[in-house]
């Protein structure tokens, strides 16, 4: 490869472009697939608790009582799974799962209603499963404070205590859904920028074309830059179609700059294609970048805020995750798409992923540089 390097670059730019549309499934693969994956992920990734199994042990029998079990089911987050008049039916039910939450209503309840005293009925909840059992438990009580609101206006009695008014900001519907989807775009561009990067030059250390690489015109520089500018054009395209399927098929709300995220995801792709060619000077072939792969991306997803709010924890792990550009990238595109973030906003967390960017490029060169991709 004679010319001047911008050439050579683009020469084996070109090269792998056929390469990796050589076979139409690959269209398929890359383009279709990280779609449907937002699609499944997209609903399955829901920690919105609705039809949640409740025993009912109604004592009191009355029009007050039924109102109470009425409003917990029509809210959709519970449905009656049983009713019994002992209590022993119902720590049955929760022992054998038939039933996550459980309301012990007694007897005297509307008599009490009635004449302006207090009440108390008992919630018990499985908490065997802890996040189900705290958001079935919020649930539970938010309706029951509501039917008691509307219960002292209807009757004209007069509130005691504090009168509380709760708003969620901007996600009024607290929909999970809202806040996880941006976060799926962001773990499935990383995969896919990883996925290809490692194994396109793992691929051609084992069908032997790397070595004809290692000894062409080419820089170590101009190598990478050839590898690695494909995928992340492929890696680009795809954020732009994961961001349409999750603005027009889910409805979530684009209220940011688009410039603030396209800036965000140029420098995550390109953190992303560092630590890919990272893997590939540590891997002889596929299977072994696979199973590096895996053992970078799931531990980084864990680290992420992904699933678990990194405040939560341990501070050593905190720190950890300052490495993880999964993190700084969902620190942007949630205020993005939320909170209409712009780049001022949020230029902490465009700093963090250069400097992780530019470490792992450093990184993943000199590796080259020093054993040809772990030659």
């Amino acid at each position: 490869m004679k010319g001047p390097g911008w050439t050579r670059v683009l020469r084996l730019l070109r090269k792998e472009l056929r390469q990796i549309f050589r076979d139409p499934r690959m269209k398929r693969v890359i383009f279709v697939a990280p779609m449907i994956q937002l699609i499944v992920f997209g609903y399955a990734v829901n920690t919105d608790i609705r039809e949640t199994p409740l025993f009912v042990v109604d004592h009191d029998l009355t029009r007050d009582s039924r109102e109470l079990v009425d409003a917990l089911t029509a809210s959709g987050y519970f449905r009656v799974s049983g009713r019994s008049e002992r209590p022993a039916a119902l720590v049955r039910a929760l022992d054998r799962g038939d039933a996550i939450v459980g309301l012990q209503i007694p007897p005297a309840y509307a008599r009490s209603l009635g004449a302006g005293r207090g009440t108390a009925v008992q919630l018990l909840v499985d908490g065997t499963n802890s996040n189900t059992a705290t958001v079935a438990q919020g649930n539970a009580l938010r309706i029951i404070r509501q039917y008691t609101e509307r219960r002292l206006e209807r009757t004209g009695a007069a509130p005691a205590g504090v009168d509380l008014r709760i708003r969620a900001w901007f996600n009024p519907d607290l929909a999970s859904r809202v806040y996880n989807v941006p976060a799926v775009m962001g773990v499935i561009v990383m995969l896919m920028a990883l996925l290809l990067t490692a194994l396109t030059v793992v691929r051609e250390r084992e069908l032997g074309t790397l070595e004809q690489l290692l000894v062409s015109p080419l820089s170590p520089a101009e190598l990478i830059l050839g590898k690695t500018l494909p995928v992340a054009i492929i890696a680009f395209v795809d954020l732009l179609l994961v961001t349409a399927v999750a603005i027009l098929w889910f409805g979530i709300p684009f209220r940011g700059s688009a410039l603030a995220l396209g800036i965000a995801a140029i420098i995550y792709i390109v953190a992303g294609l560092s630590f890919g060619l990272l893997i590939s000077t540590l891997a002889r072939t596929q299977q072994e970048a696979l199973m590096v792969m895996f053992l970078f991306f799931l531990p980084a997803i864990v680290l992420s805020g992904f699933m678990f709010p990194i405040f939560t924890m341990p501070t050593v792990f905190q720190w950890i995750t300052l490495a993880n550009p999964i993190r700084h990238f969902l620190e942007i595109v949630r205020p993005v798409f939320l909170k209409g973030a712009g780049v001022a906003d949020l230029w902490s967390q465009y700093v963090a992923l250069l400097l992780i960017a530019g470490a792992g490029l450093v990184v993943a060169r000199w590796r080259f540089a020093r054993r040809g991709f772990g030659a």
